[in-house]
């Protein structure tokens, strides 16, 4: 089994987002959106689509530098701007952050960059408030399922639209809407420090975590029939550890049941059970 089967009709891929951003936005009363633009494919791929489903003067895209942001991130993030036509502001968020590590200045790189992650969430929130906008995700399936993020940082959001495609399928859809191609193959990062790699941090590369997950939920293969397609036995067992690991940030807060109608547990109704205009 070959990354092949992860292709998708990425036409009607677009259509079915355009329509989820457009529904989703409208059906509590609001009218635009807010998401943050890190001049990486992900957020570059949510900028295109909220653009082309809301019309860009109804988004903005936030960019939120640290000051030991890469350059090449801006450039990448204000070329999209200027693709899209939609709005944008800069906040550079290096004040707020290290006025939080002065009292902790033993934190490492990943404290650090959580701190950095739910740093541009608060602000993404608050311009959200300011502006009643709702904010945009821009977490991938892939992400999503290793846990790969950063709870209420980066994961934080009120709808994603590209929360079920894999890493492997953002870059098919982003070729699919002729994103510049600096942005579609530059190596894939956060962008939290300096040299940072999305798959140096994880150990192995998005075109093989994304066929095993293929084959782990989509597929519902057993360990055995997938180590049988040639996946090394302590890849499998890495990967699912991840995914079991991390349920916790796929969750709503678990909540302790003492009534007969437990949100989240019992009442459970569709979120558009009753419509808001």
């Amino acid at each position: 089994m070959n990354t092949q089967c992860l292709h998708l009709n990425y036409a009607l891929v677009e259509d079915i987002l355009l329509a989820f951003i457009r529904n989703e936005i409208s059906k509590f009363g609001f009218r635009s959106a807010v998401l943050g633009l890190s001049g990486g494919i992900d957020s570059a791929v949510v900028c295109e689509l909220a653009a082309k489903a809301l019309g860009p003067e109804n988004v903005l895209a936030v960019l939120m530098p640290y000051r030991k942001s890469s350059p090449e991130s801006i450039r990448h993030a204000r070329m999209m701007v200027e693709r899209t036509g939609v709005q944008s502001e800069q906040v550079e968020i290096s004040g707020a952050v290290e006025a939080f590590f002065e009292s902790v200045p033993d934190a490492g790189k990943l404290r650090m960059g959580n701190v950095m992650s739910r740093t541009r969430m608060l602000y993404l929130y608050d311009i959200s408030a300011r502006d009643n906008r709702l904010v945009v995700g821009t977490s991938n399936k892939t992400e999503l399922l290793l846990g790969y993020g950063t709870l209420f940082g980066d994961m934080a959001s009120a709808v994603n639209p590209i929360g079920d495609l894999y890493k492997t399928q953002i870059w098919g859809l982003a070729r699919h809407l002729q994103l510049p191609e600096e942005i579609v193959e530059k190596t894939p990062s956060a962008d939290l420090w300096e040299g940072q790699s999305d798959e140096e941090d994880l150990g192995f590369g998005y075109e093989e975590v994304d066929l095993l997950l293929y084959m782990m939920l989509e597929k519902r293969m057993s360990k055995e029939a997938i180590v049988s397609e040639g996946i090394d036995e302590s890849f499998y067992d890495t990967v699912r550890k991840m995914v079991v690991r991390n349920q916790y940030k796929r969750m709503m807060p678990v909540i302790a049941k003492i009534s007969a109608r437990t949100p989240g547990i019992d009442f459970r109704y569709a979120r558009d059970w009753q419509e808001v205009r």
